[in-house]
């Protein structure tokens, strides 16, 4: 019976040193570097093929595990299947008794509340900011002007990765502002 760590994080520039401290007693540790949302957490899956019968999967924290509730309760079926417990430290859980699965599930639920209730505030504020005329994004590269240039070297036959090469813009901008003219 080994107990098992695994540490995330979801970007590069953030460390791993304050989530590895806590999981200093753990046997092995997998680690990686990936936002929550990506389905492609190659670590997380060597950790879970990795856990055996009787070992202990400890995190952190609920969301360094999980995307979601119903993610947290899919990886939660999964240790149960493998008979291996889940130590979360932070929010002192550990799914080996009743107590500890109860609150799991309970506070599993709750973040992914808080989760879907701050996805509705940023969509309220991307409206408010529409509605007062903000422009959100990134800037346009190129100018107006440049634009109408661009669509009529097209027309004269200009190849994309001329227009690429001209106007320092990608393979995927060049085809929009292009489609901006159909648009207008």
């Amino acid at each position: 019976m080994s107990v098992v760590g695994y540490a995330r994080v979801s970007s590069v520039g953030q460390s791993l040193d304050v989530q590895l401290d806590k999981l200093k007693d753990c046997d092995k540790i997998f680690k990686e570097k990936r936002t929550g949302t990506s389905n492609k957490r190659p670590r997380l899956k060597a950790c879970l093929e990795y856990v055996r019968e009787g070992d202990t999967l400890v995190v952190t924290r609920l969301d360094r595990l999980a995307r979601s509730t119903l993610h947290l309760c899919q990886l939660a079926e999964q240790l149960q299947e493998k008979q291996v417990n889940l130590k979360v430290l932070d929010q002192s859980i550990d799914t080996g008794d009743a107590t500890g699965r109860l609150l799991f599930n309970m506070l599993g639920a709750i973040a992914q509340f808080e989760t879907e209730i701050r996805a509705e505030r940023q969509m309220d504020g991307i409206k408010n900011a529409k509605a007062r005329g903000v422009h959100l994004g990134r800037k346009k590269s190129l100018t107006e002007v440049e634009c109408i240039e661009l669509r009529q070297r097209r027309q004269q036959g200009a190849l994309i990765k001329t227009l690429m090469k001209d106007y320092k813009l990608s393979k995927a901008s060049v085809y929009r502002y292009l489609d901006g003219a159909n648009a207008t």
